[in-house]
């Protein structure tokens, strides 16, 4: 079965049983009985791939378990406008990147920073990194340097985490759709 919604009022028990696997594009539950129904969906064995805003959080979230659910990665800074960015591949052997060369450059994107590192997490696996020979990147905000992680995924759960995601140019290259087909594959079959 495949769903699509912007009613977060679905983000229930009830709702969240029929599903392996949950996608957020650029949005997260708001209230206290959606991040309550989340948290029980991914104790039990559920799925999660968040794309872009998904995964933002900062001091006005209040929410400490999906803060270490993203394995201790609070935004910290992003580039604007958004802009293309050559990306590094940091596990050629991993489900999600498997297919993708070493190197490739993902499409307009605003790219995130967060601190702490999610790297710094024992739990945190990162996939993916902002090449460091874009910066500095941005023009009104600027990345100006930094080990910038933008696709990983919390070994303690079912998740994927990925950076892209702002705007129309999400699924326009060959590369970067081979990278959500391989995610979603990965997150909906694994055990």
């Amino acid at each position: 079965m495949f769903d699509t919604t912007t009613n977060w009022n679905l983000i229930n028990d009830e709702h969240l049983k029929e599903y392996k696997l949950v996608i957020w594009l650029n949005e997260f539950p708001q209230n206290e009985e959606q991040r309550a129904a989340f948290v029980r969906y991914m104790d039990k064995g559920g799925a999660w791939l968040g794309f872009h805003v998904a995964g933002y959080n900062d001091k006005d979230t209040h929410w400490p378990w999906f803060v270490q659910f993203m394995g201790g990665a609070v935004f910290y800074n992003n580039n604007w406008p958004p802009l293309p960015a050559k990306l590094i591949v940091d596990d050629t052997r991993h489900p999600v990147t498997a297919g993708l060369p070493r190197h490739f450059t993902a499409p307009i994107n605003e790219w995130y920073g967060w601190k702490p590192n999610p790297r710094m997490s024992k739990d945190v696996k990162v996939l993916i990194t902002l090449d460091p020979a874009n910066y500095p990147l941005g023009k009104k905000d600027v990345i100006r340097s930094g080990d910038i992680p933008v696709a990983w995924t919390n070994t303690r759960y079912k998740m994927l985490y990925l950076n892209m995601g702002h705007g129309d140019h999400i699924f326009t290259t060959g590369l970067q759709n081979k990278l959500f087909e391989n995610a979603i594959m990965w997150l909906g079959t694994r055990k």
